[in-house]
C-alpha cells in the first residue's frame, strides 16, 4: 500500500508507524505554498494532517481524491489521532 500524508512540515515516527502498519511506501507534502498538490499514481490512500494545512488545499486534495475515488483519511498529526482514524475507517484489524 502506498500512501500519501500531506500537511506537516516533518513527519518524524509518523513514516515508520506506516510502515509498520503495512505500508510499502510513504510519500509526504508538506502543504506548504502547495497550490497544485499532485497525488502520484499508484497512491493508495491520502492521509492530510488537518492541523498543518489551510481549507483550501483540504478541499483540493479531497476533490482529487475523490475524482480518482481514492480513500482519505483527515487527522491531528497525534499518532493517537491518526490509529484512531483508521481504525474507524476499516483500515485496522
Amino acid at each position: 500500500m502506498s500512501i500519501l500524508v500531506v500537511g506537516g512540515d516533518r513527519l518524524g515516527d509518523i513514516s515508520n508507524k506506516l510502515s509498520q502498519l503495512g505500508a510499502e511506501e510513504v510519500k509526504h507534502i508538506t502543504g506548504r505554498k502547495c497550490n497544485k498538490c499532485k497525488i502520484g499514481h499508484g497512491t493508495d490512500m491520502v492521509l492530510v494532517l488537518t492541523d498543518y494545512v489551510g481549507h483550501s488545499l483540504c478541499e483540493a486534495v479531497k476533490a482529487r481524491a475523490k475524482s480518482r475515488e481514492i480513500p482519505i483519511v483527515f487527522s491531528r498529526r497525534s499518532w493517537a489521532c491518526i490509529y484512531k482514524k483508521f481504525k474507524f475507517v476499516g483500515l485496522l484489524n
